[in-house]
């Protein structure tokens, strides 16, 4: 593995990374993530820009912009904001204009990563942990393996932390645990391809599940209209991303405490 100089004479701001991670220990782990993640993302952006699907390929490009933010790739970053801001407003001729030149950045992003950490492939993915609900339960709904995976470091030693990449997942993982009791909390994003965090909300609504399941909104999609919405849901709070140990950590515990007071 390299030093971290080698990343910052690469353009990636590692201290803007280290004030979400709180560590290079925990920035190097999590990146391995990113590196194992990215590129079956790619294929999907790839797919779904081939059958002008625009609503899933605006949601995969926000999640690869959050990603490449998380850890300091700028560029990448802003390409990915650009592409999600263009294809939320169906322009396909700009996304076919500078398709090529987010592929070429986003491969460049894993040529550093690699390089830094010293890997050659992509084999490297997390472990996939099982849908049996355990004591003390956290149930982590994300379509960024990134973010699912630095809640699970963070909680390791505390919960048990489930991981579901979309609705469909997490619907799956509530029905098929029906009583639910173990399950203290659930960390819901909104923005996911498949079936998304709002029809989750729903699902919970309809089956009055709010109480036995507090459900806390963490989301990059900051718009007033979308916060507001995810409101009108008795949800115990919202966290926007990017987000830090330590306010992963506070938003936890404020939703564990509406299930421990049932």
């Amino acid at each position: 593995m390299k030093d971290k100089e080698f990343l910052i004479s690469n353009g990636v701001n590692i201290e803007k990374s280290l004030e979400l991670f709180g560590d290079i220990e925990t920035y190097n782990g999590t990146l391995k993530d990113f590196v194992s993640d990215v590129p079956e993302k790619l294929k999907k952006i790839k797919e779904y820009k081939e059958v002008s699907d625009m609503a899933n390929y605006a949601i995969l490009v926000h999640s690869l912009k959050s990603d490449a933010r998380y850890f300091g790739f700028e560029t990448l970053g802003e390409m990915a904001y650009q592409h999600e801001l263009q294809s939320k407003a169906n322009d396909m001729y700009y996304v076919t204009d500078h398709f090529d030149e987010l592929m070429m950045e986003a491969e460049k992003a894993l040529r550093i990563a690699r390089e830094y950490l010293g890997i050659a492939t992509t084999s490297d993915t997390a472990p996939v942990k099982d849908s049996v609900v355990r004591d003390k339960t956290i149930l982590v709904v994300d379509d960024s393996n990134v973010v699912r995976n630095f809640i699970q470091k963070i909680f390791n030693d505390t919960y048990e932390v489930l991981v579901a990449q979309d609705g469909k997942e997490a619907l799956s993982i509530i029905m098929g645990n029906a009583n639910n009791s173990n399950i203290v909390g659930m960390l819901l994003d909104l923005n996911m391809p498949n079936i998304d965090g709002f029809e989750v909300l729903e699902y919970l609504k309809t089956h009055n599940l709010f109480l036995k399941i507090p459900t806390s909104v963490i989301t990059g999609e900051a718009s007033k209209e979308m916060i507001e919405k995810a409101f009108t849901y008795p949800i115990v709070d919202v966290l926007n991303k990017p987000f830090n140990e330590r306010d992963v950590k506070r938003i936890v515990e404020r939703t564990i405490i509406f299930h421990d007071a049932m």
